[in-house]
């Protein structure tokens, strides 16, 4: 009989969880930055009437506004907690929308590693943040998983590359080195917040069949595009912006940011259903990098289809599909969406 194998030292720090300093207040203008950001025009971005239109009482977050604190609070995670890698490779997300989130929220932020996982010689590692307002519910939960990459899998030169290009305070390759304690959640209730009261902005779920498909949409990005997302998101890996370094990455040019083309799709997405805040989940696996040449940019053809109809709760699964120089940006990415 075969012993069972010994956890990881990494493995052993599954459930380290920690809590953002302070709160984070959700401003008007933020909102507005990340939507143009990613190409977000859907009105109950930007204008307060239209949002109140559809039920909100201030401007309501684009599906993926959630990455840009949870990238901040992620930092420690990556710097001090997991530890081993010399970079990391994003590879799938969800993003569970309680209720939306809307101007003037003020929330706790939490973050946990909650998986750890082995897959065909490579670690996958989750880590889960949530945020809850004042009134102690929690209005949306994240999961990041990430492929931990080490410097086996790098040319060396890379780190010289990159320290000499990054921002003062910023090291991407850091690790921690300070004395190991596991914190872990504490325990009590978990109340999630609903917004199953208000009337979602969306079609009639009776006016929508199996198979109906959402009209193609063509979206550009250009370097210009990716710099000014990883200014507003904080995401500072230079592979998005530095064709030299993404090379010595082993990457062919500079790429777009995944979590980009996530906030591109969830906004193709609500164009169609008229609704941003009518998502209650949104889970996207990342296939191939949607590469972002100097002179031409990059085109991502964005589709998509009704998978499923539930007549019970009104709801419907919808896939999107994302496609970029012949290639599936997106393995699968489904959206679970509310309907009138």
């Amino acid at each position: 009989m075969t012993a069972e194998a010994e956890p990881s030292a990494l493995e052993a720090r599954v459930g380290h969880y920690y809590q953002m300093d302070g709160t984070y207040l959700v401003g008007r203008e933020k909102l507005r930055e990340y939507a143009r950001a990613v190409q977000d025009y859907h009105p109950a971005h930007w204008d307060g009437a239209a949002a109140a239109e559809l039920g909100y009482s201030g401007l309501v977050a684009p599906l993926t506004f959630t990455s840009t604190p949870g990238m901040t609070c992620n930092r420690r995670m990556f710097e001090q907690i997991v530890v081993g890698y010399d970079t990391y490779m994003q590879t799938e997300e969800v993003f569970e929308q309680h209720r939306p989130i809307v101007e003037g929220d003020e929330l706790h932020v939490d973050v946990e590693l909650t998986a750890v996982r082995r897959f065909a010689g490579r670690d996958l590692i989750t880590v889960t943040n949530t945020f809850t307002d004042m009134a102690g519910e929690r209005v949306h939960t994240l999961h990041t998983t990430v492929v931990g990459v080490t410097a086996e899998d790098l040319n060396p030169e890379i780190k010289t590359a990159v320290h000499h290009a990054m921002m003062h305070d910023v090291d991407i390759f850091g690790v921690g080195e300070e004395e190991y304690h596991k914190t872990v959640r504490p325990e009590g209730d978990i109340r999630i917040a609903d917004d199953a009261a208000r009337t979602p902005g969306t079609a009639s779920f009776d006016d929508l069949k199996v198979g109906d498909e959402l009209p193609v949409h063509h979206t550009r990005l250009s370097r210009g595009d990716l710099v000014n997302y990883a200014g507003v998101a904080g995401d500072a890996n230079p592979i998005h912006w530095d064709e030299d370094i993404a090379k010595l990455a082993g990457l062919p040019d500079v790429i777009a940011h995944g979590m980009l083309t996530m906030g591109l799709g969830a906004g193709f997405a609500s164009a169609w259903s008229g609704d941003p805040g009518a998502v209650t989940r949104y889970a996207v696996r990342l296939s191939a990098p949607a590469i972002v040449s100097a002179t031409e940019g990059a085109d991502i053809e964005f589709g998509g289809r009704i998978k499923s109809l539930d007549p019970a709760t009104r709801t419907g699964v919808v896939i999107v599909t994302a496609k970029s120089a012949g290639k599936k940006i997106f393995g699968l990415a489904t959206l679970d969406i509310r309907f009138r």
